[in-house]
């Protein structure tokens, strides 16, 4: 009989053991609020639900044909105090249900800087915020972290009981960050950057994952998340520098390629400028970013010249991605003088052949030039700038 229960109780304890309860039990403050506010919530609608479900058990009992001690009232068809508490409760659960939510919505927004570290204790100046770059890769992440020069791809970490300021973007797919310890998750998305604000209270190694479908690598887009002591954290740091990898622009352009359930790496030192790179879709050398089109546009664009770059400005996701259709990939290299202007001109009145002849050097000298490379010149309204577009 004992092995029987023990049979019976194996599979059960299998299934209970696959139980992850740490949406209910977070390591972090903001999760723990998160958390609150769905309790109360839950509580606040069970006020409603529980009592009409015990109603309509009641209701079915009490009046079922066989009893004839029933009251029978064929002509009832109106009690006022019945209106008002059938209207009341709901109306009064709605009003606290839409406080909690307007609360929650202000005092939880991700990019609100938190005000403190746990109940009790409010965030000080001696609190300085941990930054950390976030960006969503096919298929898997990459954490740089600016204030220390490092990078580490599926793994993060980050000293208990300090705030921790998260920039978030894509390279190409929209997915979710998601550690469910810490926060809430929010979308990262290609040329766009969405924040988070958290705080991890308990030391620990935590799962964070992708909550948004991807792709066929979507289900490796899992990474460790480590809440250290101050002093574990600094020894992470010190170990993450001994790498031998750096994260290059060119680094950064063979990591991005689709990949895999790829394991953990670091790199020691990161190029400073590469996260605004990625976020303006510009890491390749000599590309025109998002931001400086941006800024071009908003003092009146370049006029009906720059209409054919519209094409080569988008960002050449095709040819990394495994595409073998499309266009070949083609950019806006750099505003130029008039005087280079007239000297792309020239080129491009010219064979590769007569090249050498040419005085090209304004465009060797600014490096918009290579023997072999064919360019184009589109000039502009204005007399004194033009537009150089050079064909990879």
């Amino acid at each position: 009989m004992k092995r029987f229960g023990a049979l019976l109780l194996f599979p059960l304890a299998g299934l209970l053991s696959g139980c992850d309860l740490v949406v209910l039990a977070p390591a972090g403050d903001v999760a723990a609020q998160q958390r609150d506010l769905l309790v109360v919530s839950t509580l606040l609608m069970l006020i409603i639900i529980v009592p009409v479900m015990a109603l309509t058990v009641f209701f079915a009992w009490r009046y079922r044909h066989s009893n004839a001690s029933a009251t029978y009232a064929p002509d009832w068809d109106h009690s006022t105090k019945l209106e008002l508490v059938i209207w009341a409760a709901p109306l009064l659960i709605i009003i606290c249900l839409g406080a909690l939510t307007w609360l929650g919505t202000h005092l939880l927004d991700p990019y609100r800087r938190i005000d403190r570290i746990e109940p009790g204790q409010p965030v000080t100046q001696l609190h300085k915020p941990l930054r950390v770059e976030v960006v969503a890769l096919d298929w898997k992440w990459l954490f740089i972290y600016p204030d220390y020069g490092i990078a580490s791809v599926n793994e993060l970490a980050a000293p208990a009981n300090q705030p921790i300021d998260f920039r978030i973007t894509s390279s190409a797919v929209m997915n979710s960050f998601y550690i469910p310890a810490l926060a809430g998750q929010i979308y990262a998305m290609p040329a766009m950057e969405t924040k988070l604000h958290a705080v991890i209270n308990r030391p620990g190694t935590y799962v964070g994952f992708s909550a948004n479908y991807s792709g066929a690598g979507f289900s490796g887009m899992r990474f460790a998340f480590h809440g250290l002591s101050e002093q574990a954290f600094d020894q992470w740091v010190a170990q993450t520098r001994t790498a031998s990898a750096t994260l290059s622009r060119e680094t950064y352009l063979e990591l991005e390629k689709p990949s895999e359930n790829e394991p953990v790496r670091h790199y020691a030192s990161v190029d400073p400028d590469l996260y605004g790179a990625i976020l303006n879709l510009c890491v390749e050398r000599g590309k025109m970013c998002m931001s400086e089109m941006m800024s071009i546009d908003a003092k009146g664009g370049l006029g009906l010249a720059g209409v054919r770059n519209t094409l080569p400005l988008q960002y050449d996701k095709l040819a990394r991605r495994g595409a073998v259709f499309g266009n070949e990939p083609s950019y806006v290299a750099s505003i130029c003088t008039a005087e280079e202007a007239a000297a792309a001109r020239a080129a491009s009145n010219a064979t590769p052949r007569d090249w050498p002849a040419r005085n090209l050097s304004p465009l060797r000298g600014a490096g918009l030039l290579r023997p072999g490379t064919e360019s184009r010149r589109a000039e502009a309204d204005t007399p004194s700038l033009g537009l150089l577009r050079r064909e990879l």
